[in-house]
């Protein structure tokens, strides 16, 4: 049954999907892309590139989406140009109001990470929170047997795919599916603030992937050979290793106000309130957190504030509840709160 309750389901939604190479984040490379735009009362709008990777396509990654290396060399384009062109589309609509709709986020996430890299030297920028069906899906159900593919899921909650390893068809069934998550489960996903939403889904990530590490560690306790032994340990340990990485793989700063001269911070706050956050916070930053370790030889407010920001303060420090206080009320977008808060922290040391 769809429920009708109001979701930011119903506003505008973005979805991106990606074709590759291979598996490998860090190595393998875009060969197909969409952004999709969807707007209540409007036709989707659709953007999708074909890029020449620059290196040849396995034949099993072929076999997977229908891309030879000839085609793509011939009709693709320049992939420094798709790289860029793909970031700027998503900078230009995702923000905290409207949510980007990734299957399996960490992934395409962290290969347009890697790209941007590789190409420009520069890191993605998380403008707003992402919804990902799969993480959904595993929290909701997650004694359900079977695989989890996108066509396993469209499947499973009646969600057309028109021709799954096309990365158009693929990014609009992804948003297909986090429409019908969030109707379907309105308390759990639907009428959940997105960033409340998006710092959940970290959560059951790091969950689900330290479930599933004691899983390896379970089977190698079980296991006579010394070398596969070996090989389950270590492979449990780069899970655990991996579990904080939601949306990207590489471990990212928590989801803080930007500081001049730095990206990748969200939600993005005017130029100006993010100058006088960072007097603020600058101005002692272990007033706020006793876990805040200055590097030697600081002196300077962006310095101090780097090292505040640096720290995860949902779990590594001892003030957790005022210090997350502080970050939920900037990642509401709530500035004269935060000030006051600051301020208040301040005027107690």
């Amino acid at each position: 049954m769809i429920n009708s309750a109001p979701s930011w389901a119903d506003g505008p939604l973005l979805a991106f999907d990606l074709e590759t190479t291979g598996t490998d984040t860090t190595q393998d490379r875009i060969v197909t892309a969409t952004v999709i735009s969807i707007v209540p009362g409007r036709a989707p709008d659709v953007r999708t590139w074909l890029a020449d990777p620059g290196v040849e396509i396995p034949d099993g990654a072929t076999e997977v989406h229908g891309i030879t290396t000839e085609h793509a060399r011939q009709h693709g384009r320049d992939a420094a140009e798709v790289v860029t062109e793909l970031a700027e589309a998503l900078a230009e609509l995702w923000c905290p109001t409207t949510p980007l709709c990734v299957f399996n986020a960490p992934f395409d996430l962290s290969l347009l990470h890697a790209e941007l890299r590789r190409h420009h030297g520069r890191d993605l920028d998380l403008a707003g929170p992402v919804v990902d069906p799969r993480c959904l899906d595993k929290h909701l159900d997650r004694y359900r047997r079977g695989k989890r593919t996108l066509g396993d899921l469209c499947t499973h909650y009646r969600v057309r795919l028109e021709a799954a390893h096309d990365s158009a068809s693929d990014a609009l069934a992804c948003a297909r599916l986090a429409w019908r998550l969030a109707k379907a489960y309105p308390a759990k996903i639907g009428s959940r603030p997105l960033a409340e939403l998006h710092r959940d889904q970290v959560g059951w990530h790091r969950a689900d992937q330290h479930a599933f590490a004691d899983h390896l560690e379970r089977l190698a306790r079980r296991v006579e050979d010394a070398a596969e032994v070996d090989k389950l340990h270590r492979r449990a340990a780069e899970v655990r290793a991996k579990a904080k990485g939601w949306p990207l793989r590489s471990p990212q700063p928590v989801p803080a106000p930007r500081v001049s001269g730095q990206t990748g911070y969200w939600p993005k706050l005017e130029e100006r309130l993010s100058r006088e956050l960072e007097n603020w916070i600058a101005t002692n930053p272990t007033t706020f957190c006793g876990s805040v370790r200055l590097p030697a030889g600081a002196d300077t407010r962006t310095e101090h504030a780097l090292a505040f920001y640096s720290v995860d303060h949902r779990t590594q420090c001892p003030q957790t509840s005022q210090c997350r206080v502080l970050l939920e009320l900037l990642e509401h977008g709530n500035v004269a709160e935060a000030r006051a808060l600051a301020e208040h922290l301040a005027a107690g040391a």
